[in-house]
Parts: structure tokens; sequence; C-alpha cells
């Protein structure tokens, strides 16, 4: 077998190889950050009655806040503004800023809860009597330090806050009681270009 002596096709070789490597590590990360995907839409499904995702809501001056998630659940609509944060989170309610320690590196970022409430204020303009409720939900990936915020649940609890829906309980009568505010509100949403949050 002859072996190429010339040094610029082991050069062509060497980024072919390196392209193709470079290509499969992309492709599994987007593999991986759709899996996620999925599997929180799947969550999220199963603990309300109707959902809505990456949507904008009228904020009554006229413009729009980015909301990542809206669900029907027997409680009435519940707001999740989804934070894929890892690390240990430093945060409080009093605080204008939460800090993040991770991999050797801090950094910090705007307490999430003020326009968690802003949302729920929107929101609630639109369905009326419905109950509304905001958490700001973090991934299982992060770990808060000193305690949690109020709004503030992980990922893996939010099943255990809101169990799995049964459609035919008396549950879900009572929040059949919720369907017209829910249709009207959906009606004024409009689709958000903000991306996807996956935890």
């Amino acid at each position: 077998m002859n072996t190429p002596r010339d040094p610029a096709l082991w050069l062509w070789a060497a980024a072919a190889a390196l392209a193709l490597f470079a290509a499969a590590g992309a492709t599994m990360r987007v593999y991986r950050r759709r899996s996620r995907r999925r599997r929180l839409l799947e969550r999220l499904e199963r603990i309300a009655y109707a959902t809505e995702h990456q949507v904008q809501v009228p904020d009554g001056m006229g413009g729009y806040f980015h909301v990542d998630h809206l669900l029907l659940t027997p409680r009435g609509v519940l707001i999740l503004d989804t934070r894929r944060v890892p690390g240990l989170i430093f945060g409080g309610d009093q605080m204008s800023e939460w800090t993040v320690m991770a991999r050797g590196r801090r950094y910090t970022f705007e307490n999430p809860q003020p326009a968690l409430y802003d949302r729920i204020a929107a929101v609630k303009a639109l369905v009326g009597e419905t109950p509304v409720d905001g958490l700001l939900v973090f991934s299982n990936l992060g770990k808060f330090a000193k305690g949690r915020p109020k709004a503030v649940i992980m990922l893996d609890a939010l099943e255990v806050e809101f169990p799995a829906v049964e459609r035919e309980s008396e549950a879900g009568t009572a929040a059949a009681g919720y369907r017209d505010a829910w249709t009207a509100m959906v009606a004024q949403l409009r689709p958000s270009p903000h991306e996807f949050t996956n935890l």
C-alpha cells in the first residue's frame, strides 16, 4: 500500500477529519438540546390541561412580555420562567442581583422575581377572575446555597408541587371553568422570538 508523501494531502486529510469531528460534535449538541426540550415539554403536558410555549403576552401599554410557558392547571393559569443555571446560586428576595459560582468562575444576573411578577400581572389582566400564579423553574444543574427565594422551584420538584392531571377528575371539572378565560387569553398571545430555554 502506497502512503501519500505530499504534505498537502496530509494537511487536507487532517482538515477533513477535524471538520467531520466538529460536525459530529455539533450534531450531538443539537440532538441533546432537542431531547432536553422534548422531555421538558412532556413533563409540562402531564401537569396541565393545556399549554402555550414561547409566547408574548400584552403588557397593557402597547408592548409585550415574553413568557416561556403558560399552563392551564387545576389551580388556574401557571406561568413558568425556566432557567438553566449550573453551579451554586446565591439569591434572595431583597437582592437586586443573584450570584452564581460555577467551574471556578463567578457571575451575576438580575433578580428574576420582579419580571415574573410583571408577567403575572399582565396575564391576570387577560383572564379576569381566573387564579394566576408564577414560578421560576431552575434546572437541576444548579443549587441554591442558602435556601430558595420566593417563587423559585427546582425542576425535579415541579411534578411534586403539580402532580399529573387526571382529565376526568373533580379538579379537571373545576379547571373546565377556567377554559373560557384561557381561550380568550390565548387569542391575544403571539409567538415570541426568544430562544427556548432547555433545562
